[in-house]
């Protein structure tokens, strides 16, 4: 983990731990990937960016959490959605908050799987 991630978290260090348990599974699953910290977000990148970590607070977000949002080329349908938008056509913004490490499973990994894979297409 870099200066500028552990940074990113300096408003919010008791989110540092499910943002390090996430990255560290989008690294390993998804190579190629690069890392880059802006102001708001986190951006997990391959070609184009295909998972953002922010500490954007939904409604009903937890004191601890993370804001996982990421693009697929449909809408999910799950309770974890905490919000989906299509900005453009067939083209939809999903945000899923992450309060426990339990929540980066198995679910959530495809999902992510998918994304990384519509980047690439792109």
């Amino acid at each position: 983990m870099t200066t500028e991630e552990m940074m990113f978290f300096n408003s919010k260090p008791q989110s540092l731990g499910l943002y390090e348990e996430l990255s560290g599974k989008i690294l390993e699953s998804f190579p190629g990937t690069e890392v880059q910290v802006h102001k708001s977000q986190i951006t997990f990148k391959a070609r184009y960016g295909y998972a953002f970590v922010s500490l954007r607070k939904i409604k009903g977000s937890p004191p601890v959490f993370i804001t996982l949002s990421f693009g697929l080329g449909y809408r999910l349908d799950s309770e974890r959605i905490a919000i989906a938008v299509e900005p453009y056509p067939q083209r939809w913004t999903h945000h899923v908050i992450i309060a426990d490490k339990s929540q980066i499973d198995e679910e959530l990994m495809s999902w992510l799987k998918q994304a990384y894979e519509f980047a690439l297409a792109k």
